[in-house]
């Protein structure tokens, strides 16, 4: 068996320019700039993590077959309001689907390739009915 890890590829290398035109796209410099706003902010963090907890504590109650109060979700609405009022936090949380689109679209594309043995096209998402969701851009 030969081994390929560690070895330079020419896919490792076009990996890498992949990741550096990710990196020096204008649009996404700018999401990671959010991000970075984000964490420097106690405020906006603080208010996404009481978010992100009451979502989790309501996934887990659903999960085990509980029925959510009204005042359940009202309380999970209210911050999630408050998480979406805040600039810093917004931006943060529009940045985390932004950067999940790409994830999903390049993925997408990779696992098309590796399926079909060659460059796919739009066509063949469309034919295989392969997509990652809404606003994916994968098709």
């Amino acid at each position: 068996m030969t081994q390929i890890i560690g070895e330079t590829t020419s896919y490792l290398e076009k990996a890498k320019e992949l990741c550096q035109a990710i990196l020096d796209d204008t649009k996404l410099r700018l999401i990671f700039t959010g991000v970075d706003a984000f964490m420097e902010d106690d405020v906006a963090k603080a208010a996404y993590s009481s978010m992100q907890a009451k979502a989790e504590e309501l996934h887990t109650k659903q999960n085990a077959g509980l029925e959510l109060t009204a005042g359940e979700v009202d309380a999970y609405n209210k911050l999630r309001e408050k998480v979406l009022s805040n600039p810093v936090a917004r931006a943060f949380v529009d940045a985390q689907e932004e950067m999940h689109s790409v994830q999903a679209t390049v993925n997408g594309w990779m696992s098309m390739t590796f399926e079909l043995g060659r460059m796919p096209t739009d066509d063949d998402f469309d034919q295989h009915g392969s997509s990652c969701g809404s606003g994916c851009g994968c098709h």
